[in-house]
């Protein structure tokens, strides 16, 4: 589902103009952006958990040079699934 059958299909269910689901959705996803940067986890209920994890610095080898490299530490999106949807996808519902 691509971004302009997703905003059809929300304008659908909420009753909104494209126009203002497609706006809801910027709003959504730039208050998000924001905990993200701030390092807070976002809870979206019956849905799942996004969360910022740190990755630690650590030394990586080049397998053509060998030469070794030490990668700064970073931060990283993680999303963790409502176990209602981790079961669905199992069974293939």
């Amino acid at each position: 589902m691509n971004n302009k059958e997703f905003i059809a299909e929300l304008s659908e269910r909420t009753g909104y103009s494209p126009k203002d689901a497609q706006r809801l959705v910027n709003q959504l996803i730039d208050a998000m952006g924001d905990a993200f940067q701030e390092g807070d986890s976002v809870l979206v209920p019956n849905f799942g958990l996004f969360e910022t994890k740190k990755k630690m610095e650590r030394i990586m080898v080049n397998p053509s040079t060998g030469q070794r490299m030490l990668v700064p530490p970073k931060l990283v999106l993680n999303f963790r699934p409502n176990q209602t949807w981790k079961d669905k996808m199992k069974g293939g519902q």
